[in-house]
This record gives structure tokens, sequence and C-alpha cells, in this order.
């Protein structure tokens, strides 16, 4: 019978594996700290478990300011407010513990409190209580007034830029995201990191505290302890007055340096967190790349040998030193020197010396050089931009700009040509499309550019510019200043990610131009290989192919996308026999494609706000339109200028309240108010009556005449 219940014990452990001890071990760790708390605090402990706790308490410090030193970047050690908290309340516990044992115990003298208060008492101040207090005191005073003061000091500044900062850091996952330079993933990866420093250091500004708290708790029990102590000694014990003030006191001073030196090894652990850059980057790295200067070196070195040379001074120990800092920056420099002096693997070169001259060829269609559809001239300065042995990531963005609106507008953006320009200024560059300039700036490929998203909390030491893409107020930066200006709110981002966002905005705002006869072609043959029977009538039989091409050119001049090209080849089929006019068939298909057009106004948004005319001047322009022959031609210039004025302060308010600006009228104003305005007012969307899907509610915010 004992065989089998130990064949099933067997299995059972079997069956009980590596992952589940490990489980139920972690899930025990909570109760068991708890516990030992609560042991601590409520029972009596003998010497020799109060030294092995002391001795973990130190064990605990070491490793814990041990791995603030080596942590690469302080939001590795994201638990260290927990640890933290943890061993501050251990430590606060094991101190009531020790308390007890003294007050108890301690008219005995010797060991009767453990061997390690007596050690701390006799061993690190000599046995003398007046030396022991001295000493205690200087710990305290610099545990407090400048770690612990330090420290919590820089962690609620850090807390608080860290949180201003979140609203920039969080635009530009936005803006990397929006122009394609990252995915989804990515972003929600950088989103995470985000939100985890600023949990870090505001969690670090709480935690600061604890150890302000603890280094205030020590001195009081110190003098709890040498009060309580003297009490109970003389008349408890029947101790003289001398005999109890050096017991009690050496013990106290001992139970508080045992406590005092792990405070302040957290203290310096939690400093050390705090006043490190966010980079990933370990201490003694960061320590000798920034204080290993060369000058600085050779100056110190020769200042401690002219106070070594001094009658008096201790020369062996100026000297010495002397010696070792100016031999450690010479090395640095032999060390440069040796890296400079290897040779470079240079590609081979042809030999040119029996070359032939080249003959001249006749000229020929060839030689005839076509205009690049999409084309991007560069100054000098910035061809490391584009260049990938040089680290350039220009041309990774562009790639990921063209795939983005390639999706987004539901044609294929063609290829972007680079060439240096030797003509332009050496950190220029120039956008042209169909071989006329669309844009240009002027960058600093080295620098980082701030922008002012709109509200900032300081100002920036830099050169002011403008962003190139959408003409916000802007600086450009070291690449040192990244963090100190995303504390202050500015969105930051580097020199490729500024021309790839120009390049996209100027490819969104132009994309009617980049589509021809060829591209349409290409997309009405990929939807016949899904409904043939469907392409096959429109073109020729109903719609010209260059008829399709300009009713899909206004439709993107317009800003909407063509994606749905199903939709738009049955719309086309069903209006195409009663009109050839673009005009006519591209006030169908904003019919046809109203809930898309509304998705990319207001997105899914049940409540659309709008802006509408006042009956009178819409009677009025109507009256102007037919006069004018239906092209908008007969709108008297003040009237025009007048209602360009009320739509743009419309427009402008809505954009401050964060709402899209859509003005509403009727579908025979809608094309022509639609380019009229354009230009003139910048982000606002021209709708009809017709374009509201059924399911929108419609709320007029102003209405422009009244």
């Amino acid at each position: 019978m004992s065989k089998i219940r130990a064949m099933q014990l067997t299995a059972y452990l079997n069956r009980f594996d590596k992952n589940q001890f490990q489980s139920v071990m972690s899930g025990l760790g909570a109760p068991l700290v708890l516990l030992a708390i609560m042991g601590m605090v409520i029972l009596p402990m003998p010497a020799f478990l109060l030294d092995v706790l002391f001795s973990f308490n130190i064990a605990l410090s070491l490793v814990i300011i041990l791995v603030s030193v080596f942590t690469k970047k302080p939001v590795d050690f994201g638990i260290f407010p927990l640890v933290l908290l943890i061993a501050t309340v251990l430590r606060l516990a094991l101190n009531v513990a020790s308390t007890r044992i003294v007050l108890l115990e301690g008219h005995e003298g010797g060991d009767a409190a453990g061997k390690v208060i007596q050690a701390f008492g006799e061993v690190v101040i000599g046995g003398n209580y007046a030396v022991g207090i001295v000493v205690f005191a200087i710990l305290l005073i610099i545990n407090f007034k400048v770690v612990t003061a330090g420290a919590g000091r820089i962690s609620e500044v850090s807390a608080r830029f860290t949180l201003d900062a979140m609203p920039g850091k969080q635009m530009a996952i936005d803006a990397d995201l929006n122009a394609g330079f990252i995915d989804q993933d990515e972003a929600r990866k950088r989103r995470f990191e985000v939100t985890s420093e600023a949990d870090f250091y505001g969690s670090m500004d709480g935690a600061s505290k604890f150890v302000k708290g603890d280094a205030v708790a020590g001195l009081f029990i110190m003098l709890i302890n040498i009060v309580g102590g003297l009490f109970i000694g003389i008349f408890q014990h029947d101790l003289a007055f001398g005999q109890a003030v050096e017991i009690y006191t050496l013990l106290t001073i001992g139970d508080g340096l045992v406590a005092q030196i792990p405070s302040l090894l957290l203290s310096v652990a939690t400093a050390i967190i705090v006043t490190r850059e966010n980079d990933s980057q370990e201490m003694g790295q960061e320590l000798t790349r920034q204080l290993g200067n060369r000058q600085a070196l050779y100056i110190t070195s020769g200042i401690l040998f002219v106070m070594g040379i001094v009658p008096g001074m201790p020369h062996m120990a100026f000297l010495g030193f002397s010696a070792l800092i100016g031999g450690y920056a010479y090395f640095q420099y032999w060390n440069e020197k040796k890296m400079a002096e290897q040779p470079e693997v240079l590609a081979p070169t042809p030999d040119r010396g029996n070359a032939k001259p080249a003959e001249i060829k006749e000229l020929g269609w060839d030689d005839v050089q076509h205009v690049d559809t999409i084309g991007l001239e560069v100054g000098y300065r910035l061809i490391p931009l584009v260049d990938k042995s040089q680290g350039g990531e220009l041309l990774t963005r562009i790639k990921g700009v063209r795939k983005k609106l390639s999706q987004e507008l539901g044609f294929l953006i063609p290829p972007v040509h680079i060439r240096d320009n030797l003509d332009l200024s050496p950190n220029n560059y120039t956008i042209s499309m169909l071989g006329v300039s669309v844009g240009e700036a002027e960058i600093s490929h080295d620098d980082e550019l701030a922008i002012n998203p709109g509200q900032v909390f300081g100002k920036l030491d830099g050169t002011v510019t403008k962003d190139p893409a959408f003409g916000l107020d802007a600086v450009w930066i070291r690449s040192n200043q990244r963090e100190h200006a995303q504390t202050l709110g500015y969105t930051v981002v580097d020199s490729a990610t500024v021309v790839a966002t120009h390049l996209s905005q100027l490819l969104t705002n132009n994309a009617y131009q980049l589509l021809g006869h060829e591209e349409v072609q290409q997309l009405l043959d990929m939807l016949a290989k899904q409904s043939p029977k469907l392409v096959e009538g429109l073109v020729p039989d109903i719609l010209s192919l260059s008829t399709v091409v300009k009713v899909l050119q206004t439709l993107l001049y317009e800003g909407v996308p063509i994606r749905d090209l199903r939709t738009i080849v049955q719309t086309l089929c069903e209006y195409g026999p009663k009109s050839q006019d673009p005009d006519v068939l591209v006030s169908a298909l904003r019919i046809a494609l109203k809930r898309l057009i509304i998705q990319e106004i207001n997105g899914g948004q049940a409540e659309l706000p709008v802006i509408t005319l006042a009956p009178e001047l819409e009677q009025m322009l109507h009256q102007s339109l037919q006069a004018g022959g239906g092209d908008g031609a007969g709108i008297e210039p003040g009237l025009a200028e007048r209602l360009q004025k009320s739509l743009n302060d419309a427009s402008q308010q809505q954009e401050l309240a964060g709402e899209p600006a859509v003005l509403l009228t009727s579908g025979m104003l809608r094309p022509v108010l639609s380019r009229f305005l354009k230009h003139a007012v910048q982000g606002l969307h021209v709708l009809s009556y017709q374009e509201i899907p059924d399911d929108k509610q419609i709320k007029i915010v102003s209405s422009v005449g009244q």
C-alpha cells in the first residue's frame, strides 16, 4: 500500500514541473514579506536572527545600488520605487525589532543585542559613544541634507518635465506614423515607452519621499532609544548614570549605524537613478566618455604637479596623481592616433593609363531627357541624408511615404528621382513635380528640428525657422537638446523626417498631377480581374479614357481618395450615358462616395459641425453664378473678399476648437466655391447637402452673412 502511495506521489511531483514551482513561489513572495514585517514588529527576536536580518539588509542595499549603477537606462529599473518602498519598510521594522532587544537586553552589555550591533558600536566607532554620536550625526546630515534633498528635488523636476513632455512625444509618434516612417506595432511600442517613462518618474517623485522620511525616522529613533535606555537602565536595572549612558548609547549608536549605512546606500541609489540621462548606456561608459577630455586632464595634471613641488606639500600624493592623470590623457591621445593611422580599405580603381578616348556617338532620341514625375534635388551637404553607406535614412523614409500615400489615395505613387545639385546652396533641397519646383527649404542635416505644436513652456537656444511642411514656428537644435525640448512641449524630428514630411505634404496636395492615362488604365485592369463585366462596358463604350482621367483627377484635386474604385466605376456606368460633363460626373461620384468623404473629414463621429451661408447670401451667389456663366466669374470682388475673410475666420475658430471646418451649401454652388476657396481658406471642406449621409447629425456652428 505504501508503495502505491509512493508511486502516486512520484507521478504528482513529475507533473508539478519547474514552471509551476516558480509560479507558486512567486505567489508566496508577498505574503512571506508581509509575515516577516509583522513578525519583526510584534514578536521578540533572538540576537542571532537579528544579525542575519541586519546582514541581509546591508546586502540588499548593496545589490540595489550596484544594479542602479549598471542599469543602462533608468526606466529599465522600473521596479525601483517598489523595491525602495519594500527595503525601507523592512529596515524600519528591523529598527523596531532591534530597539526592543536593545531596551530589553541592553543592560547585559556586550553582544546582548547581537554581534552586528556590537561590532558597529565597538569596532566602527572604537567603543567611544561621543565619537559614535558625531559619526552618526555626520552620516545623518549627509543623507538628509545632501543626498536625499537633492534626489528629491531632481525627482520632482523630472516628473513634472516628463509629464509636460508627454503630449509632444505623443505628437511626434503620431507624426511618424502618419508619415509612414513607422508601423502600428512600432508606434504602440513607442507609446508604451513614453507611458512607462512618465509612470516611472512619477513613482520616483513619491519614492524619494520614502528616503527622506527614513532619514528623519533614523534621527528620532536614535533619540528615543537613548532616552528610553537611560530610563530603563537607571530605574529598572539600577545602573549608574555613567554606566547606563555608555551601554545604551553605544548600543543605540551601533543600531543606528547598522540602519543608517543601508539607508545612505539606498539614498545614493535613488540619486543615481534620477540624475542619469534616459540613454541606453552604462554609467561607467558615460563617465569615461564625458570626463575623458584630454585638455582638462592635461591641465589638471599640471596643477597637481605644481602643487606637488611646493615645499611642505605631500609630494608623493600630488606628484603621483599628476603622473597618473597625465599618463591616462597621453594614453587616450596615443590610442586615437593609432586608430586614425589604420589604413582604409579602398575599392580598386581601373587602370586608365592605356584607356582610349571614348568615341563621340551621334545624337539620338535616347539623349532627350524627359522630366521626372517626382524629383528631389539636394545640396552637397545633404548628400549624407540619401547615402545609405553614411547612415542616411531619407531613402527609407521616402519609401514609407510612397507606400502610405498609395494606400490612402488609391493609386501607386511614382518613384522619387533623387540627385545632387551643385547649383543649390549646400543645405538646400528642392522638390519638383513634372519638372516644376513645388517646394524648397533649407535644413541642417546634423541638427534636429523642434516644432512648436501650439503651446510650449519655454524657449530654446538655436536657429529660429519655420517648419517646411506646415509653416509652424520651429527651432533647429543640437541632438543633445532633444530631451530638453520635448520636456518643454516641442515636437522634435530629425532632418530626414523634415524632408520626408515636406514631400508627403506636397504629394498629398498635388496628387491629381500624378494620375495620368497610364495609371488609370492600370487601375481599370486591376479592377477587371475582379469585376470584368463592370469594366468592359465603361471604356470606350460609355466614356472615353480621357474623361475618366479628368474625373478622377478632379476627385483627387478636391481631396477625395479614389481607392473605392468599384463604386466609382459603377457610378460612372450609371451616369455616363446621361452626361459627359466631368463636373456633373464628379458631383454624382461625390454623392456615391459620401460616407468615405465624411469619414476622411470627421472619422466615426455621429455629429458633423458645419458652417452655412445665410439664405440671402446664398441667393446672391446663385444670381452671380448665373450672371457669370456658371464659373464664378460673376461674383463681385468686394463680396468675394468679404466671403473669404468670413470663412477664414470661421475656419480658424473650428481649428482652435479641434473640429474640422466644413462649409455646407447647395449642390450648384459647391463646385464653384470649392475651387474658389481651395487656396484662399486652408483646411476648409466644401460639401453639398446631398453629400451628408442619413445617419449623420448636423450641428451648425456658424452662419456666414448674418
